[in-house]
């Protein structure tokens, strides 16, 4: 029977996994490429090598795949697909080992963020599983240590790159560890400092946010919980765990913690100081959040304000009550004031009625958002009824002249063709039809996060 107690959702539909790994060369577009853009879109996400059991499959355990097309002239020259080789992929794939030895008990396909540093390329996860370096094409070098300190920490996921200093700021915790370490890099990956930082009762930090002055971080109720290691996610609610902001001095230093109500950050779309003021705008999940089924929460857009000098106050307001994930900004303007952000619409439109018609994309919808936060609006670009989309990432335009003066990327699934297209928008007329789109050969899976990697650049590039 395929009810929807009986289905897993992440193994169906557009969140279904591709079986093949695939290169295509001078994929077709309609429309226009801008000529300015040069190098390769990345996205990456779970694509498990096979499910043992599907009923208890989790989306977050399967295997890396990070999908790629590579732009150059105003051409799409071509795609690949790839699973990440950590060692147990590379022994189920019958395939050498790539690199160095690992820690077979912490190896794992790093499958939530794909980013570009120094003209490398990394597949990174969090809870101090090292990263990946991959090739330009996409294959496998080896796990590496960017990032890395002595006492096992390394980059994470969401980390975040000052395009003024040129440093890479990363917050990265181990399982069970009460404690955190806030890792500043250069533009090479080399490790400048580290800050241990105290976090008693081991709260899961999915991300964090960065000001000029400022380290901000979030300490939620969703905590370690070694009774629940067996079930592949060892994360519960607590609600005895006192929901926190911190702030701290980006060089280190004492952290100022600042009570807020009960929630979970997802994802962190800017800080910026206003005077003695810290805003912060987040995607907030609300109380109840298990990493188990994400796909089931209803997350939205809020501002926290931290007010330094007046006693510790902490105003929370909604600022689009939209259900809504994966925001990005142009990278440009991270940690300073800015006025637009983007992000992917959750359940835009209603879901079939019905039992035997269950909706197995839960979780992602048809549409992206662009958010005007001076003037408080919000316009969506809505790409059909089953054309899925996930994450859309800014590329700012050749000679910009505004801060939106540029193009969101993302995949999106064409039903008409089954497979994926992406898709270029103007973030200037983020409604109106798309710049271009080049027409992959298959589709890709709903997925996490990624990047635009321009080449020809010696620093790094946007990690967030």
């Amino acid at each position: 029977m395929t009810g929807p107690t009986r289905t897993n959702r992440y193994l169906s539909g557009n969140f279904a996994p591709v079986t093949e790994e695939v290169t295509a060369y001078d994929l077709p577009v309609t429309g226009r490429i801008p000529a300015h853009l040069n190098g390769r879109y990345l996205r990456t996400g779970p694509n498990p090598l096979g499910v043992e059991d599907p009923a208890a499959h989790l989306w977050t355990l399967g295997e890396g795949m990070v999908h790629g097309v590579r732009i150059r002239d105003g051409r799409a020259e071509w795609y690949r697909n790839r699973w990440v080789r950590s060692a147990s992929v590379a022994d189920r794939l019958g395939e050498p080992r790539r690199g160095g030895p690992v820690d077979e008990r912490m190896d794992f396909a790093p499958n939530v963020q794909v980013a570009g540093l120094n003209g490398r390329t990394f597949a990174l996860i969090e809870g101090g599983l090292k990263p990946y370096e991959l090739t330009y094409e996409l294959d496998t070098v080896g796990a590496c240590d960017l990032g890395g300190t002595p006492e096992g920490y390394t980059a994470n996921a969401h980390s975040v790159f000052d395009p003024r200093t040129r440093e890479l700021h990363s917050l990265a915790f181990l399982y069970g560890v009460e404690a955190v370490q806030h890792i500043v890099m250069d533009d090479t990956g080399t490790v400048r400092r580290a800050t241990t930082i105290p976090t008693p009762g081991s709260p899961y930090m999915h991300d964090f946010a960065l000001t000029e002055q400022y380290v901000v971080l979030f300490d939620g109720p969703v905590v370690f919980s070694a009774a629940h290691l067996g079930t592949g996610v060892p994360f519960v609610w607590d609600d005895n765990h006192q929901a926190r902001v911190g702030v701290m001095p980006r060089e280190g230093g004492e952290v100022r913690w600042f009570e807020i109500a009960p929630s979970l950050v997802g994802h962190t779309l800017n800080a910026y100081e206003d005077g003695t003021d810290v805003v912060v705008d987040i995607v907030r999940h609300p109380e109840g959040f298990t990493i188990r089924d994400v796909g089931r929460s209803r997350p939205t857009l809020d501002r926290w304000t931290v007010d330094l000098a007046g006693g510790g106050r902490v105003r929370e307001e909604r600022l689009d009550d939209r259900v809504q994930e994966f925001p990005r900004l142009n990278p440009r303007y991270t940690g300073r004031p800015y006025r637009y952000g983007y992000a992917a619409a959750v359940e835009l439109y209603a879901p079939p009625t019905g039992v035997d018609n269950p909706r197995p994309d839960e979780g992602f919808s048809n549409a992206l958002l662009k958010h005007d936060l001076l003037r408080g609006t919000t316009e969506a670009h809505e790409f059909g009824r089953f054309g899925a989309v996930g994450e859309g990432v800014f590329v700012a335009g050749e000679n910009p002249a505004a801060e939106d003066d540029g193009y969101v990327m993302a995949y999106v699934h064409n039903p008409e063709r089954g497979a994926a297209d992406l898709v270029i928008l103007a973030a200037q007329d983020f409604g109106g039809e798309p710049v271009a789109r080049i027409h992959l050969p298959v589709r890709v899976p709903l997925g996490l996060h990624g990047n635009w990697v321009p080449d020809g650049e010696s620093g790094a590039h946007e990690i967030e």
